[in-house]
């Protein structure tokens, strides 16, 4: 019997995930098929819990569910339990397993696709949601130089360092608002913000961009107004989440299958597209 699996969000038929899972299963010989879930905004474990029901073997979780699958998530990797979300679901006989496969999609696509090396660099993660928790410890096991949290309210991203200062090891981790950046610089900066969501740009001074420094979007498909920001304020280089969205769609799928796909073919596909 074909191995079900899926992407469950609100919304969610923007995702590419169904295309993604499709190529790697082809790609290497597994016998699955993925689809789209799209759960009431009240009913995500009513959902998750059909489509075990239904024979389901995993899911990934999008918006808004991240936060529900870690509190449904019988047990947990410990990245999830740091991250305090989940976006990968494993269903077994023992019962439904979470992990957060975002921060190992982000490393890997600025470390294999993207070239950078992030030992003893100086990092920039703007935002302190979900999203930004979901990559900060993949990110410091990285060994950089500095990673600065900035937040438009600075006391979440206190609160953030604090909370993750005992993971830090030799990195300088420290954190405050956006106007504190004023005469700072960095190699790498990464909108982990929902800006992006809305068409908008953080409020950044100028002169954040070292020379060589990258601009780095989560959100994809399009020129954000961060990435129209960055190159106007002298990175010199940009980059989308497309590629974090992939690796993090083959580290769910190896948790799924025990097999890890290639991406680079995957990638080339989606940008061509």
């Amino acid at each position: 019997m074909t191995d079900r699996y899926a992407v469950i969000g609100h919304p969610v038929a923007h995702s590419k995930s169904p295309q993604i899972h499709t190529v790697f299963a082809g790609l290497t010989l597994q016998d699955m098929r993925y689809e789209a879930i799209l759960a009431p905004l009240d009913g995500f474990a009513e959902s998750v819990r059909a489509f075990i029901a239904a024979g389901g073997r995993g899911m990934n979780v999008t918006v808004p569910f991240k936060l529900e699958a870690y509190e449904l998530a019988g047990t947990r990797s410990p990245r999830a339990e740091v991250a305090k979300a989940v976006n990968t679901l494993v269903f077994s006989a023992t019962g439904i397993h979470g992990d957060n496969t975002d921060g190992l999609g982000l490393v890997a696509d600025l470390t294999r696709n993207l070239g950078i090396r992030l030992a003893g660099r100086r990092l920039l993660l703007l935002g302190a949601g979900g999203a930004a928790r979901g990559v900060l410890l993949p990110l410091l096991e990285q060994k950089p130089a500095v990673l600065h949290l900035a937040n438009r309210t600075a006391s979440k991203a206190l609160a953030l360092r604090d909370e993750f200062a005992p993971l830090a090891g030799g990195c300088v981790l420290s954190a405050g608002g956006f106007a504190e950046l004023a005469g700072r610089q960095f190699d790498l900066v990464i909108n982990a913000t929902a800006a992006s969501l809305a068409d908008e740009a953080p409020p950044l001074p100028a002169g954040l961009y070292a020379p060589g420094s990258l601009a780095y979007d989560m959100v994809y498909g399009k020129t954000t107004a961060f990435l129209a920001a960055a190159r106007a304020q002298g990175a010199a280089r940009l980059a989308d989440g497309l590629g974090m969205l992939v690796e993090q769609a083959a580290e769910s799928f190896f948790l799924w299958r025990g097999v890890r796909p290639p991406t680079a073919p995957v990638l080339a596909q989606l940008r061509e597209a």
